[in-house]
């Protein structure tokens, strides 16, 4: 698998490479030089394939020889050994649950597939791999539970202070061992921009060997397509061939998944990419005009995202040809009150309880389908995380029903671990050094 960077696309570097340094220095994201499209007797037949057989599919086309079979057979089996269920609420609306791995977020797929490549390409007295991450709420969930125990790994959590719930801070900070947790005074975008600067900062390139585990890494990217095609798959089984995907956005990497899954040849009709508040993609999709913002902070505070980073990819994907990307892809955004509003009727009319992100996405393709009616075409709405990690968004008759994980009832036992900062480079470059 050879990448390039979207801002030098005569750049050339190996699947490992991109691993490792996850960023370029030209501050672009690495992409494929070239994107198989999977074969129909392969496409046409996904029903009759398990999420690992199918993992293995396409991870195998689009890494190549990188890994050998066998052994990338070995990873996503250890890594993706949890389902991926369409559940039906009605005719033709159907929820996707990412969160049943164990974080209870649909990061895993990411982060436990990138934790394990990384460990495969390590080699016996390397130098110390250390990772660093911003997290809105979920990915460093993900990321530490993914990492915990890895050998020669050390995983740095930042996330902003007062803005993740109870309990994703919880995942956050009381795992010990290899994994560090960094309390920003700031938003998300704050920490991303501290993770960004550090990977093109020559001083601490020179110290450490510094990688990323957010979505701006290709390894994240590749396994979130898997359960793109396992949808379908479990679709197909109910004679069911057009597809709709509703997908909570804030960093984009989701959505972004899906879109390479579409371009691998996935026949998805159409994408719509549900923002809350922080809808910098759905304006730019109305105006053409492309402007970050400073994030807000919501209910759904995984997508509190301002300048999404892998819009890049996106764009990259089809070009800049935005009359194509506003072809397949829509966007649509909510705010709090129509949030919980969401929750509310999902659960009355569903017996169906929904994390704010979940409902969004229900939102959005409830909306897209009042003024798209096909009644051939299912449309599937991404659930993201468990409701059990947004305890404080639900009333109390909604609550009582959310069932606990024993996992996180452990969690309130556990001593929380942080430190923290501002939002200054120069003092979290501080703390990095001097923490070595």
């Amino acid at each position: 698998m050879k990448l390039y960077s979207t801002k030098n696309p005569s750049t050339r570097v190996s699947f490992k490479e991109a691993v490792f340094n996850s960023m370029p220095q030209d501050k672009g994201l690495y992409m494929p030089v070239n994107i198989p499209r999977l074969d129909d007797q392969f496409l046409n037949n996904l029903d009759k394939y398990t999420l690992p057989e199918i993992a293995f599919h396409i991870a195998q086309h689009l890494i190549g020889d990188d890994i050998p079979d066998a052994d990338l057979k070995a990873i996503i089996e250890d890594a993706i050994n949890f389902p991926a269920p369409v559940v039906k609420l009605e005719e033709n609306v159907f929820v996707l649950e990412l969160w049943h791995g164990p974080s209870l977020a649909f990061k895993d797929f990411g982060a436990r597939f990138m934790s394990r490549v990384m460990s495969y390409f390590l080699e016996e007295g390397e130098k110390q791999l250390d990772v660093l991450v911003a997290t809105s709420g979920d990915t460093g969930g993900a990321v530490a539970l993914g990492f915990l125990g890895v050998p020669n790994t050390r995983v740095t959590i930042l996330y902003p202070k007062g803005k993740v719930s109870d309990i994703q801070e919880l995942q956050l900070t009381t795992n010990g061992q290899n994994i560090r947790a960094v309390e920003v005074e700031g938003t998300f975008d704050d920490c991303q921009a501290l993770v960004k600067q550090a990977f093109t900062d020559a001083e601490l390139n020179d110290k450490f060997r510094l990688t990323s585990a957010n979505s701006i890494n290709i390894a994240r990217l590749v396994p979130q397509t898997f359960y793109y095609f396992n949808a379908y798959a479990q679709l197909l089984r109910q004679g069911i061939k057009k597809v709709v995907f509703s997908v909570p956005s804030g960093n984009f990497g989701n959505i972004g998944a899906g879109l390479l899954a579409w371009k691998m040849g996935l026949p998805v009709e159409h994408f719509i990419a549900a923002t809350n508040v922080n809808d910098t993609v759905p304006e730019f999709l109305k105006t053409g005009v492309y402007q970050p913002k400073p994030s807000v902070a919501t209910l759904s505070n995984a997508m509190d995202v301002g300048d999404p980073s892998n819009w890049v990819r996106i764009a990259d994907l089809f070009k800049d040809d935005i009359d194509a990307l506003k072809t397949l892809v829509t966007g649509n955004r909510y705010d709090d009150e129509q949030t919980l509003e969401a929750i509310k009727f999902i659960n009355d009319n569903y017996n169906y309880v929904a994390c704010p992100h979940t409902a969004i996405a229900w939102q959005a393709l409830t909306d897209w389908q009042q003024d798209n009616l096909k009644s051939d075409t299912a449309g599937v709405f991404l659930s993201t995380a468990h409701p059990c990690k947004f305890p404080d968004v639900y009333p109390d008759s909604i609550a009582a029903k959310v069932d606990v994980p024993e996992q996180v009832l452990e969690l309130s036992k556990k001593q929380k671990l942080s430190v923290a900062l501002g939002k200054d480079f120069e003092g979290f470059k501080d703390y990095l050094l001097e923490n070595n």
